[in-house]
């Protein structure tokens, strides 16, 4: 009887050990404090936790490492251009599928995933606006669609735009960040490469600048073609740029490349890029390069001024 109880007893008190152990731990520590969705970012280089607010303040650059975040075509256009100046072109524009090609899943369901997962056409934002109070046409990529790759629909819009502003005589920059051509379009794809090189052609005979801003990643056809064609190329730090990727590269030539191998630092110590310019910076960086570029007698109000002034002075002169 005694021993029944006993038996009892001990199988009772392995039972609130069983309990207590799937409940959680018999001495809890102070739990985590659960932290809102979206209101803290920590970065993928130093691991510092920055408030989401202070971090777009900051441009997406972290403060206590300086990693540039990828940061969306739409936040591009805020940073660059002067408010309620921005103008968007041609976004009518959408990408078809000539091939109908499927790989793992069919083309027009992929462009219509990734449509409804970003509220983004296709890889590429073009418009007109001023930086600085200065014209521009200007052509921001997204990597968010499809890798930013570059279909029929990206090269279309890149070229209407440099044409545009040919026409117009703005400078154009271009905000490059792709993987390269979109496979999915085949040769369609690829002849968007010659098509948008034509068309910088034209507008460098004009006399006109271009600023390809290279950020991370640039790669594929889209560095074999307009990102390296610029009057003057910057890149942002540490960005990936190339063509092929490190792994084929090294398989081919069966070399271990340097760490810092396709890096914009690299670029610029080779001569591939003229000037690494941070994020928080580019904006005036490039109001004072455009500056430098524009005619003197229709730069700015001041000059016309200045020319009407000197006109009626030679006029008096004369008399």
């Amino acid at each position: 009887m005694a021993n029944n109880e006993e038996n009892r007893g001990l199988k009772s008190l392995f039972d609130w050990f069983a309990n207590r152990r799937k409940s959680g731990s018999t001495n809890p520590g102070p739990q985590e404090r659960e932290i809102a969705d979206g209101l803290w970012h920590k970065c993928p280089k130093c691991g510092v936790l920055t408030y989401t607010k202070d971090l777009r303040a900051n441009q997406m650059v972290c403060m206590d490492c300086g990693h540039h975040n990828r940061v969306d075509s739409d936040e591009r256009i805020r940073q660059l251009i002067d408010a309620n100046t921005w103008q968007p072109m041609d976004e009518h524009l959408r990408p078809t599928d000539p091939l109908g090609f499927r790989d793992r899943k069919a083309y027009c369901d992929r462009i219509r995933d990734y449509q409804e997962k970003t509220g983004l056409i296709d890889g590429v934002k073009t418009g007109l606006g001023q930086i600085g109070g200065l014209p521009i046409a200007l052509g921001v990529m997204d990597f968010r669609f499809m890798g930013g790759s570059m279909g029929s629909v990206v090269g279309e819009k890149l070229t209407r735009l440099i044409e545009e502003a040919t026409q117009r005589r703005y400078p154009v920059v271009i905000i490059c960040t792709s993987g390269g051509a979109r496979m999915q379009e085949g040769m369609l794809s690829l002849m968007q490469m010659a098509k948008i090189s034509a068309a910088l052609d034209r507008h460098r005979e004009a006399r006109l600048l271009y600023i390809p801003v290279l950020t991370n990643p640039t790669t594929g056809g889209v560095t074999a073609s307009f990102a390296m064609l610029g009057d003057l190329i910057i890149a942002e730090p540490k960005a990936t740029i190339g063509f092929a990727g490190r792994r084929v590269i090294e398989q081919t030539l069966r070399e271990k490349l340097p760490e810092d191998f396709q890096t914009a630092e690299d670029l610029l110590k080779h001569g591939f890029v003229d000037d690494i310019v941070p994020r928080t910076q580019l904006k005036q960086t490039l109001t004072q390069l455009i500056n430098l570029h524009q005619p003197p007698a229709i730069s700015t109000n001041h000059n016309m001024a200045f020319l009407k002034k000197t006109m009626t002075l030679s006029s008096t002169a004369a008399e």
